[in-house]
């Protein structure tokens, strides 16, 4: 993964499969590419993608 930081808004799908945290929380979910972000306790969040999806080829 580079330097760039991934995240993603709830509502749209995701570009990579991975670990994804809500900010300021612990809790991590897994999300597959073209999942939809689901909404966190309710409301609009912002997920950090913490642990991408390693693929052995």
């Amino acid at each position: 993964m580079s330097n760039k930081i991934n995240t993603v808004r709830t509502g749209p799908k995701t570009l990579t499969s991975g670990q994804y945290r809500p900010v300021g929380t612990k809790l991590e979910i897994t999300l597959s590419k073209g999942d939809r972000v689901p909404p966190y306790q309710q409301e609009a969040k912002t997920f950090i993608l913490v642990d991408k999806t390693k693929h052995k080829r």
